[in-house]
């Protein structure tokens, strides 16, 4: 790794030796996204190895140790924890207890991946993010939202020259039919001691618009729920819900600009997601599903075209430049924050943001009002 402050100029040692530096993992709780995304994408980098893993029934961490070959199955998450051996711990657990093994694995040392709702409060987001400070020799990550990666840095981009101009409006839409039949079956996320304030997407649209438009300054919300209990999965006993199906939220943002964004899971032949964002000097949409994103630009000669009443042509089709598109490399850059020292994202203070917002949604359902941000 060159220094950067000549071309002829030798590596430094201490750079050197942590560009090297082996990662030893340890996992708690080895649910599908561990499986699917991070046991694979741990594998492709050079000296990381998975050395325990630790789940909530032995016989499915004994199942995931035989396919990936890690040799030691543990029944306890702190004894994951306490190993010497390790100096990854990854936290792919159900909310509840993110907190607790977080900030218990940043004591003993070890760096953290946390699975995404980071938490079920902002207390406990904060929690974590004050553990996270505790030790800033550590690099502390959440696993981001992958929904809009493909387009995530263009729009970031373009949003900070001010492409767009002042930010007037942002709407998003989540819909789906996921909770559409009512004898589906009863799902972890649908409780509250579990989940927390945790709703469908919320934090992980919270995360990504955060990053683009900036916080919310006042939350105004309702939520619905049209099914109050499901199967359980296992026995077929109902079990309660307590999760909304359907929110909508509308506030104004630190900018000045109002948003409105709904989620829904009880809409059948819904379009997908979608973020519009509008400004003075144009409008950009982005289609989820696709990552086709649309920018129509306004000049301010065209200002009295564009007021006219009538239909419009939707804005055209704007090609990602290949050099940001952008992909999955989540456990490449935790690694690399690991060695080299580079900036994470989302981090512990990116999570208890939207954690603050997803928990502001939750309270002004409850409460009927108008909650204003940042909570106390």
């Amino acid at each position: 790794m060159q220094s950067g402050n000549s071309v002829g100029s030798q590596p430094n040692r201490s750079e050197e030796r942590m560009s090297q530096l082996p990662i030893r993992i340890g996992i708690v709780g080895a649910g599908n996204i561990v499986k699917t995304r991070h046991l694979p994408g741990f594998a492709k980098e050079d000296d990381v190895r998975v050395l325990a893993v630790c789940n909530r029934r032995r016989e499915t961490a004994e199942a995931v140790a035989q396919e990936w070959n890690i040799p030691h199955v543990l029944d306890d998450p702190a004894d994951v924890i306490a190993r010497d051996d390790i100096n990854v711990v990854l936290v792919g657990t159900t909310p509840y207890l993110h907190r607790d093994l977080s900030v218990a694995a940043l004591a003993a040392g070890k760096h953290v991946f946390c699975q995404a709702r980071m938490a079920r409060t902002v207390a406990e987001a904060r929690d974590m993010l004050a553990a996270a400070r505790r030790h800033p020799e550590q690099v502390s990550m959440l696993c981001p939202a992958p929904h809009v990666f493909t387009g995530q840095r263009f729009v970031s981009e373009l949003l900070a020259a001010g492409e767009l101009g002042e930010l007037r409006l942002v709407r998003l839409q989540h819909l789906s039919d996921a909770q559409l039949n009512p004898e589906a079956p009863w799902h972890w996320r649908m409780e509250r001691e579990i989940s927390g304030y945790n709703v469908m997407t919320l934090g992980i649209y919270a995360e990504i618009l955060q990053h683009w438009v900036g916080k919310a300054r006042t939350v105004n919300a309702s939520g619905r729920l049209f099914t109050e209990s499901r199967p359980d999965p296992v026995t077929g006993e109902p079990r309660p819900v307590q999760i909304p199906e359907s929110v909508a939220a509308t506030g104004e943002l630190e900018n000045g600009a109002h948003y409105v964004y709904t989620w829904s899971a009880v809409a059948p032949h819904s379009p997908g997601d979608r973020i519009e964002i509008y400004g003075t000097r144009g409008a950009l949409h982005y289609d989820v599903p696709t990552h086709e994103i649309r920018i129509g630009k306004v000049t301010p000669g065209e200002i009295v075209r564009v007021g006219k009443v009538g239909p419009k042509q939707p804005p055209p089709v704007v090609e990602i430049p290949p050099s940001i598109r952008g992909d999955w490399r989540v456990e490449a850059d935790f690694v690399r924050a690991i060695r080299e020292g580079t900036p994470v994202f989302p981090s512990f203070a990116d999570g208890a943001d939207y954690m603050e917002f997803v928990e502001a949604v939750g309270r002004a359902i409850e409460r009927g009002a108008t909650v204003t941000l940042p909570l106390p």
